[in-house]
């Protein structure tokens, strides 16, 4: 009996220790890192998605609290895109366990011509955070076009849709449709693509 709480308090105190160890590591790790806050003033800019070097890693809104941006010292090159805007595109120097703050302000794209004749693609993809593409072109993340109201407004004919996130297989399908048709995409991303940290195909 005598010999059982010992164990017990041997093994309390270590458990105690190794906790102790982790969080000071987690803590020494925050300190070799730099971070990134994203700014942006409109919903334009907030549901825009976010590259790092060349890697999605969400969209704007969604990059605080356990997903903020954490970056390792050095010169690193933010891409925020937005379907009908100019990317904006800045070269940032991170510092160890600094905080830097970019105002993300999107420019309208007067270039790109809004169709007249549209057919409505809805998507039911998790997870919702995933970044579109129709013909190679960023247009936003599923979350933007699922739900009351909630579309992406393509022009009619054969549409190549691709979705891809960090850590999932790339979805891709083809649609072809027609004239104020309505469609839905619906999947789940299978898990083991590349892994966060490898660049997506742009």
């Amino acid at each position: 009996m005598n010999s059982v709480s010992h164990i017990r308090s041997f093994t309390s105190i270590l458990l105690l220790l190794s906790s102790v160890f982790f969080v000071a590591a987690a803590r020494a790790g925050n300190d070799v890192l730099g971070q990134v806050d994203l700014v942006g003033a409109t919903k334009v800019e907030r549901t825009s998605g976010v590259w790092i070097d060349g890697q999605y890693v969400g969209y704007l809104n969604e990059l605080k609290g356990s997903k903020k941006l954490l970056l390792l010292p050095g010169e690193h090159e933010i891409t925020v895109r937005q379907g009908g805007y100019v990317d904006f595109i800045q070269k940032v120097s991170v510092r160890a366990g600094q905080t830097q703050t970019l105002e993300v302000k999107m420019e309208k794209d007067t270039r790109v011509q809004l169709p007249r004749v549209t057919a409505e693609i809805k998507l039911d993809v998790n997870p919702n955070r995933a970044a579109v593409f129709v013909d190679g072109v960023f247009v936003g993340h599923v979350a933007e076009f699922n739900g009351i109201g909630k579309a992406l407004l393509v022009t009619p004919g054969k549409r190549k849709i691709r979705i891809t996130l960090p850590g999932y297989q790339d979805f891709e399908t083809e649609i072809e449709l027609f004239a104020n048709q309505k469609s839905t995409v619906k999947t789940d991303l299978v898990k083991g693509g590349p892994a966060e940290g490898t660049p997506l195909p742009q």
